[in-house]
């Protein structure tokens, strides 16, 4: 192994996949990888993009995968899919790297709803499983499959209707109570010693294709502390994991599902101290973990991200300064986001302004450092910018003045960009 733990997030493109790249591109003794099978979001944002990796399904997965793991040195991989985890539980023999599932027992049982309240039916966190048509004695019921997530294909049956839960069951489906009240999603973290090390409770406010989008803390009960307990203890679980609790009419929690996966919103716990992917990773590599969680109350709420790949090559940009880099008198914060980005990736800046103030004053009173540009080019209010470009390719120009923007592209014919269009030359690959 080398100095870094190279770790590989697969597949890379999902919402938990983001997440984990969230969690572990900044960590310094880490090299992150993603893999897809087919092209997805995780060529955006993964720097070791590896595209074109087999499905689980390929006869010859096993070998092309362990090929991709020989190649890139991978420590450990985490797996984003159910099926995908149970897969490597099933094979973890002959993988050649460590991966992140508890083991073959725990990944069946997770990922069957029939096996899992079969675990638990004895607690009174189980909820009530109707087999038999005759043993519902109130309705609605609610049904859904034995091996979805995320609510996929699951719905409320309000009425008798024989044939339909005959049919349901016989398509693999599970028949439970109807449970009305409060959900909530917990995350969990188990030591390599079975050591419950962390619960952490969230309110599913919002919830938009499966993916909980609003979320908030909320205080661990006595009551989910126990359920989180049986369910460690019976399972035997190591590395992240979560579960999701709904209250029955008696205001009593029930459980829905288990998931040894990593959750897109444990994104919340990771705001507050606690990095479940990273826990993982460490505990893997039998390293001996803290969890340092701040005391405070977190909420988070989620909308789709845009990101982009485009043709365009530039090696030198031109920029504004008022009301581009600044804002409100203030440094515009997603500027300057992207003019070190830009200066990361070896590509030179030119300050080009008609600054009417002491520039250097500016600078210290907006704790800009000069050196960020290459070349800082002060003009008077008459003049034209389009006159100080000297370059003919590979440049671009950014200001907030359109009319500024229309000289530029009439004269010289480069690209022009106003300050909302700024992500779109962000390169987010890390």
């Amino acid at each position: 192994m080398s100095n870094k733990i190279s770790v590989l997030v697969f597949p890379c493109g999902a919402e938990n996949a983001i997440e984990i790249h969230a969690s572990l591109k900044d960590v310094v003794n880490i090299k992150l990888f993603g893999a897809s099978g087919k092209e997805d979001h995780g060529r955006f944002i993964f720097k070791n993009y590896i595209s074109n990796a087999p499905y689980i399904k390929d006869a010859n997965f096993i070998d092309h995968f362990n090929s991709i793991l020989s190649k890139y040195n991978i420590d450990v991989i985490i797996p984003t899919h159910d099926d995908i985890s149970l897969f490597f539980a099933q094979n973890i023999e002959k993988i050649n790297a460590k991966i992140g599932v508890p083991g073959l027992k725990q990944a069946q049982i997770c990922r069957s709803k029939k096996r899992t309240y079969e675990l638990f039916k004895d607690e009174a966190f189980c909820p009530m499983v109707f087999e038999t048509y005759s043993s519902i004695k109130q309705f609605p019921v609610f049904v859904k499959p034995d091996k979805g997530q995320g609510g996929k294909g699951a719905f409320k049956l309000e009425e008798y209707d024989k044939n339909s839960f005959e049919n349901k069951l016989a398509e693999d489906y599970v028949i439970s109570e109807y449970l009305s009240g409060e959900e909530l999603t917990v995350d969990c973290f188990t030591d390599r010693y079975n050591k419950l090390r962390f619960i952490g409770p969230r309110q599913r406010n919002r919830v938009f294709g499966g993916i909980s989008v609003n979320s908030f803390t909320v205080s661990l009960s006595k009551e989910i502390e126990i359920i989180a307990e049986v369910i460690n203890e019976k399972l035997k679980m190591r590395g992240l994991w979560y579960f999701q609790l709904k209250k029955d009419i008696s205001d009593k929690f029930k459980l829905l599902e288990i998931s040894i996966r990593t959750a897109g919103t444990m994104n919340l716990y990771r705001g507050l101290g606690v990095n479940f992917p990273l826990l993982t990773v460490y505990d893997l590599m039998d390293f001996d973990i803290e969890i340092l969680k701040n005391e405070y109350y977190l909420e988070v709420d989620r909308a789709l991200f845009n990101r982009y790949k485009s043709s365009l090559d530039y090696e030198t940009i031109y920029i504004d300064f008022d009301d581009t880099i600044t804002k409100d008198g203030k440094v515009n914060p997603y500027v300057m986001l992207f003019l070190y980005n830009v200066r990361n990736n070896h590509k030179k800046i030119k300050l080009l302004t008609k600054h009417t103030f002491d520039l250097n004053q500016t600078f210290a009173k907006l704790a800009i450092q000069p050196l960020l540009f290459d070349e800082i080019i002060l003009l008077g209010p008459d003049e034209e910018k389009f006159k100080k470009i000297t370059e003919s390719k590979n440049v671009i120009f950014i200001d907030n003045s359109f009319n500024e923007r229309a000289k530029v592209r009439k004269e010289l014919n480069i690209p022009v960009f106003d300050v909302d269009a700024i992500n779109t030359l962000i390169d987010w690959r890390e």
